[in-house]
């Protein structure tokens, strides 16, 4: 593999090896053999139909190694078809589309190459430059080619720097989604829809009549997508979320009105929506928390445009549907997630400040979260009245619809033989209060409280979740707190005023102005409660209050950092959690969820959950290297990031370019393998994988700022991070001994 210095400045006869795939495959003449040195006696195009009509393969021959090395690199004359066959045939021995450590073929395989016209041969070898010869020729054939031309720079490239490029040029533009024409048969598509008909639908709020008559005109002109556009009524209940779970569907967010030609010269005006970006797998609407994660890395690519219009996306949820929902279908609609919206803003306004319009971008973004702050996180029943705390407890009635119809069997067994009911009659009968079963009451609070703190599903939280106030939660309103009054105070003059549209739910009234001195007094009695509340200094770490048993949980987590994040904790109480609470979750791969301690014992029926031991997930690692840079912990920042940016670089080097949801950060060796309730996403692609998974392509990118160059060329090149550490020690030995001489 070569180093990162590889990634040569285009010239006037540089093709751009690193083109991203349609720059690269679309080229005629990029793929026509520019070099000409020798002309073939046959044409391995008509060879090779030849020898598919006999049936037998293109025969092996060996040729001479190119002597000449030249200022572009070697490139290869590849037939793309008997090259993709050869590979499957040869290198990809379990038959599933993908060339890894665990297929057992000879990781060999000789290509043409284009200087001597097809006549000389060069072994490419290793199952890193096969699996990216596998990922090329698959994208090549999508594009078309037969034959092409091709880098080597493309197959022998600096992990760290191909995998960054394949983010920037195609993950992100491969899970951006936008509700319009252009694209709605995409984003309307749910693979959680368990119902027999599950056709596009969407549903729009009362208040985006334009948008109504939008989508009505779309399924008019468009018969053959069978879009059925609903209305959602202003009054938006439990019952009725429960009633529309017979027919769910995509819930409309913002769009931007634009004009179009029409094509006979004349102007017209329609709607586009405003795009947002996914998480990637089954998951292929706006989700809450993942979209903050996601707008880090975003913005690290210049990518403002997706990260801004995500925020005003949450903007119009909070405006017609009363919160940032968990996502944007309709059977989330009583659900939110962890509230980021004033950190988003903020970063997207410090890069669109010198814009015209960006003050009031922030200023709705800011109202917007105030809004959500009073009606969502600090009423009730999120809020606990005796503490001041808050909790996820969202509203709700029956089994969550989103879920496999088996996932609730184990729970819902024994009351089904107690009514003597078939399944899908006991689930209609319990949703609709024709059977009541209080201690089922009680288990699906919880279990909807858990999907609303992203955390589904946890030993930490289950079967109390509704009850906790918890550390993670209540360090985001913290940061609301902390956000909302700086940014009153330093950039609105510390008066904003509050309009109509803003004041539902809230104690304020149309026109009134608020200050930044409330919110610096709420931040204050949050800070102070929490302290007395959840901070265990013998431990070092935040723990989870429980607002019904009033007492402090024990459950160790890797949230406790949050605080980090959010400044809640005092500089002692950094430097205790860095010394007593950061080696308890440190393992391989970087932060793991919870310890196996808290976690406890597994067992036939305790079986794993994948948000404890042993996994660790993206916006673990990124709240806590960001907290711990925050408090000037740079070094752990650097070991954290490292470790967790070896362990994906690792994983996908050795497993054809995998990116997943989550990774084991105890397992060196296949980290991407996940032995839990809802396995893995990213996992499921052929030849190349498009698009990762949203908030890892993020903490990748993200990670690869926390890290010195020194770390980066040393990821690179597949260092374990011991090994890293102990070459930097012997060269600060031989420094040292040199200065003494």
């Amino acid at each position: 593999m070569q180093g990162t210095s590889n990634h040569r400045a285009r010239g006037s006869d540089d093709y751009g090896v690193y083109d991203d795939a349609k720059t690269y495959y679309a080229s005629e003449e990029r793929h026509s053999n520019r070099y000409g040195v020798r002309t073939r006696t046959y044409s391995q195009n008509s060879l090779v139909k030849q020898l598919e009509r006999m049936g037998a393969s293109e025969p092996f021959r060996r040729g001479s190694h190119d002597e000449s090395t030249m200022d572009q690199g070697r490139r290869f004359l590849v037939n793309v078809d008997a090259t993709l066959e050869i590979l499957k045939n040869q290198e990809d021995t379990d038959g599933n589309m993908q060339i890894t450590i665990e297929d057992n073929g000879p990781k060999v395989i000789s290509l043409r190459t284009a200087a001597s016209a097809g006549h000389n041969r060069f072994e490419v070898r290793g199952t890193y430059m096969l699996s990216n010869l596998l990922q090329e020729l698959t994208l090549a054939k999508e594009y078309g080619r037969k034959q092409i031309i091709l880098d080597e720079g493309r197959l022998n490239e600096n992990p760290v720097d191909r995998l960054s490029r394949l983010i920037r040029d195609h993950f992100w533009d491969g899970l951006t989604r936008r509700i319009d024409a252009s694209s709605i048969e995409v984003a309307a598509r749910d693979p959680k829809d368990w119902t027999d008909d599950p056709r596009p639908r969407i549903y729009v709020p009362l208040g985006a009549p334009e948008q109504y008559e939008y989508y009505q005109k779309v399924a008019a002109e468009r018969p053959e997508l069978r879009l059925d556009v609903q209305q959602l009524p202003e009054n938006i209940t439990v019952e009725l979320i429960r009633d529309l779970n017979d027919k769910p569907g995509l819930l409309a967010v913002a769009v931007e009105k634009v004009e179009e030609d029409d094509g006979k010269g004349n102007k017209t005006t329609t709607l586009k929506g405003l795009p947002f970006v996914v998480p990637g797998g089954r998951f292929n609407e706006l989700y809450g928390w993942d979209s903050y994660m996601e707008s880090l890395g975003l913005l690290i690519h210049e990518r403002v445009d997706l990260a801004k219009s995500m925020v005003l996306n949450f903007c119009f949820c909070i405006e017609h549907y009363g919160k940032i929902l968990n996502a944007t279908r309709s059977y989330y609609l009583a659900r939110s997630q962890p509230p980021f919206l004033t950190d988003m803003a903020l970063r997207v306004y410090e890069k669109i400040k010198h814009e015209p319009d960006s003050k009031e971008f922030l200023r709705r973004a800011i109202l917007a979260a105030i809004k959500e702050y009073h009606s969502v996180w600090t009423s009730e029943p999120r809020l606990d009245p005796v503490t001041g705390l808050s909790r996820y407890r969202p509203d709700g009635l029956g089994v969550p619809p989103e879920t496999e119809a088996t996932h609730f069997v184990h729970i819902l067994e024994p009351y089904i033989k107690k009514h003597n009911m078939g399944f899908k009659e006991f689930v209609r009968a319990y949703n609709y209060g024709e059977i009541k079963e209080p201690e089922l009451d009680e288990y699906f609070l919880h279990d909807r409280a858990v999907r609303e703190s992203g955390h589904d599903t946890s030993y930490r939280l289950e079967g109390v979740c509704a009850n906790l106030a918890t550390i993670d939660l209540n360090s985001l309103l913290f940061k609301y707190e902390t956000d909302i009054g700086r940014t009153i105070r330093s950039l609105f003059g510390d008066k904003l005023i509050i309009p109509a549209e803003f004041c539902a739910g809230t104690p304020y009234q149309p026109g009134e102005s608020v200050s930044s001195a409330a919110w610096d007094r709420r931040a204050k009695r949050r800070k102070l409660t929490m302290d007395k509340l959840m901070w265990n200094e013998e431990e070092g770490m935040f723990f989870d209050y429980d607002t019904v048993k009033k007492q402090r949980c024990t459950y160790e987590s890797a949230t406790t950092f949050w605080a980090l994040w959010a400044g809640l904790a005092s500089p002692k109480q950094a430097a205790d959690m860095v010394k007593k609470g950061l080696p308890k979750l440190e393992m391989f791969g970087g932060l793991v969820a919870g310890t196996e301690k808290s976690r406890g014992e597994l067992g036939l029926d305790r079986p794993n959950r994948q948000w404890d031991y042993p996994y660790g997930w993206a916006p673990q690692q990124m709240l806590a290297w960001t907290g711990l840079l925050r408090y000037s912990f740079t070094e752990e920042a650097e070991r954290l990031a490292y470790k967790w940016l070896f362990m994906i670089t690792k994983a996908f080097v050795d497993f054809n370019g995998v990116v997943v949801e989550k990774y084991d950060v105890t397992r060196p060796i296949d980290p991407h393998r996940v032995d839990a309730e809802y396995g893995n996403q990213g996992l499921d692609f052929k030849g190349v994988a498009k698009e990762g998974f949203g908030w890892v392509n993020a903490s990748y990118v993200y990670g690869l700022q926390i890290v010195n160059a020194h770390m980066r060329r040393a990821l690179g090149t597949l260092t374990p991070y011991e090994t890293f550490v102990k070459a930097i020690e012997l060269n600060n030995e031989r420094a040292m001994a040199n200065l003494t001489l």
